[in-house]
């Protein structure tokens, strides 16, 4: 395995940022930056040998920050929604930015997707490291956390995440990578078909606060159980899908247990024959269908993205999960160490 580390540019309080470069023996890469913990590319072959970059972002280091779709970054403190932007732990309350219609969204406007973190070489790993001081952005706790990535020799990707507290607080971490298994940039996603390991998914109000109790997917355009083409039921009438003009949808794991891996999606597509396979220690995995890309800044294939051309699987904790005291808990407590694992598998098949 080799790691390049480049200088890429500099933040607008002048903080350089940098990249790194993870390649196999194969030839596949990933590249990853400070800005957000972000993963910039994943370059894998396709069905014929072909490599191409399937995540979508931009060319430079400077469109990362503050870009609407959050392409490949690490938001934080609490990635996906609080309702009012306001939860209650241990008697205490505490009110956080609003930024999402009246909802507070992936840890505000100046939340972790938006901070250089620091970075290093650790092995045949880079780790990012984040230290949000007590207060920001609202939350509780002077809090301190590490993502690390692992590039394989099987054309695997792994991140783990850990994060510890000097005093009660919630977080909830995910990537919010988009993915084109044809290649960023060529065309959209509605044609590649996704399996999820999830039989119930959680229902919303208009806002995309959880309602409560999850529903069946059965009978539903949430019915992933079997690989399905994403595009081939996103227009129906149904609330979740008219809520935000396509999927952004929270589905629970089946099976999961806390602490233990376990598979959460597949996504397909036909036309490259690339496979990538979701695996993850969270309860949940959000499928956002990039319904709002268009108008984000240029990418790397020279234009900006129309709606549609990738598909976020963001595995984490249920949106508003500080307050629906059901849900598995996001409340991390001083002595305790928050570890979570997601790995994305890509490889090639002819067919399904």
């Amino acid at each position: 395995m080799q790691i390049q580390r480049q200088l890429w540019g500099k933040s607008p309080e002048g903080k350089e940022i940098f990249l790194y470069t993870l390649t196999n023996s194969g030839g596949a890469f990933v590249r990853l930056a400070d800005i957000g913990a972000a993963v910039v590319s994943v370059v894998v072959p396709d069905k014929d040998g072909k490599l191409a970059d399937v995540v979508l972002g931009y060319p430079s280091a400077e469109s990362y920050f503050g870009d609407g779709p959050c392409a490949g970054k690490c938001p934080g403190r609490y990635a996906n929604r609080i309702a009012g932007g306001k939860f209650s732990l241990d008697g205490n309350d505490y009110t956080l930015p609003v930024n999402n219609g009246p909802n507070h969204l992936h840890g505000g406007p100046e939340g972790f997707q938006n901070k250089v973190w620091e970075s290093r070489v650790d092995g045949d790993a880079v780790e990012f490291m984040y230290f949000s001081e007590d207060g920001e952005a609202g939350y509780p706790g002077n809090l301190k956390v590490v993502a690390r990535y692992q590039w394989g020799e099987d054309d695997t990707l792994k991140l783990t995440f850990t994060a510890v507290s000097d005093k009660p607080t919630v977080a909830n971490f995910t990537n919010h990578a988009y993915f084109n298994l044809n290649g960023e940039g060529d065309g959209d996603i509605l044609g590649h078909l996704l399996k999820l390991n999830a039989s119930v998914y959680l229902p919303t109000d208009g806002t995309l606060i959880p309602l409560g109790e999850p529903d069946p997917v059965a009978g539903t355009p949430m019915d992933f159980l079997e690989f399905t083409p994403i595009g081939s039921r996103i227009k129906e009438d149904f609330p979740a899908l008219n809520y935000g003009k396509g999927y952004d949808n929270c589905f629970m794991i089946d099976g999961w247990e806390s602490g233990q891996l376990q598979a959460a999606a597949k996504l397909y597509s036909p036309k490259s024959g690339r496979l990538l396979e979701v695996f993850t220690t969270q309860p949940a995995v959000q499928v956002y269908t990039g319904n709002w890309l268009a108008g984000c800044p240029v990418a790397k294939c020279g234009r900006s993205y129309f709606d549609y051309e990738g598909v976020a699987i963001e595995c984490q904790h249920c949106p508003d999960s500080p307050n629906k005291p059901d849900y598995p808990t996001t409340v991390l407590r001083p002595g305790e160490t928050l570890e979570e694992a997601i790995i994305w598998q890509f490889s090639t098949k002819e067919s399904l």
